[in-house]
């Protein structure tokens, strides 16, 4: 039972203070902004890109950035990234899987090939990521928590972007994050999964940028407006902090109620 007189902080616990994070994709996006989220919340943040003087800019516009460039696409390198991490730092806390790509076109016209690589990207690199850091985890014995970048589309499609290898990468990434949960719940790693609807990026700029698309999108989501960059703060905050310290295997959407 808690004491009716105690003092409740619930902000205590959104804090990293002498932790390290790893984020991937972080030259841009949502990457990016979940970089500038950890390092106000007292991580030593990792920016792995392929853009070397992307996330050089941004590590030193952090209180405790260190760039690291990685090209998740070739088989080993998240692997690699975690080592370089742990040697810099000497520890690993949390991970942000999100380095991914997309090929918006009708799949009767998507080649196999770039249908793999999607898959490679999107899936595949996260597993060896998430691989790669738990095995440092639990070596240390501190627990940790994974955040894989899925994305709404795992659980509702739209007519406006036909992406089938999209789609399947993160559906997967998804039942990926249950299956790595339950397996590391006994190590004390949480594995979750964040799943944005239509937020800015780069990725995303075609969409956004077109009157028409954006419009027709926007019609489909009942608070009728694609999201705003911080609208995922809060969201990043809690995976990536304690105070989501009794979650694990579980999706959360942000999407504007797309999904609905």
């Amino acid at each position: 039972m808690t004491d009716a007189a105690e003092n409740v902080d619930p902000l205590a616990q959104l804090r990293l203070d002498g932790k390290v994070a790893i984020v991937t994709g972080a030259s841009s996006g949502i990457g990016a902004r979940c970089a500038r989220v950890l390092d106000a919340l007292g991580a030593t943040v990792v920016l792995a890109a392929r853009r070397t003087d992307r996330i050089e800019a941004l590590a030193g516009s952090l209180a405790k950035g260190d760039a690291a460039t990685c090209d998740v696409s070739v088989p080993g390198a998240s692997a690699a990234l975690v080592d370089e991490a742990v040697e810099r730092h000497g520890r690993i806390d949390v991970v942000v899987a999100n380095a991914g790509i997309s090929n918006v076109v009708p799949a009767l016209r998507e080649e196999t090939e770039r249908f793999a690589e999607v898959v490679s990207v999107d899936l595949v690199a996260p597993f060896e990521l998430a691989r790669a850091a738990a095995g440092h985890m639990r070596e240390r014995g501190e627990g940790g928590a994974v955040v894989n970048v899925a994305s709404a589309a795992a659980f509702s499609s739209t007519a406006v972007l036909p992406q089938a290898s999209y789609v399947a990468a993160k559906t997967g990434l998804v039942g990926l994050t249950r299956e790595l949960a339950l397996q590391w719940a006994r190590y004390g790693i949480r594995v979750n999964a964040l799943c944005p609807g239509m937020f800015p990026t780069e990725m995303t700029d075609e969409l956004v940028q077109s009157d028409e698309l954006r419009s027709a999108f926007e019609s489909q989501v009942p608070l009728r407006r694609i999201a705003r960059p911080e609208e995922l703060d809060g969201a990043i905050a809690f995976l990536c902090t304690s105070a989501s310290s009794y979650m694990t295997g579980q999706a959360v959407v942000v999407d504007g109620g797309g999904g609905l």
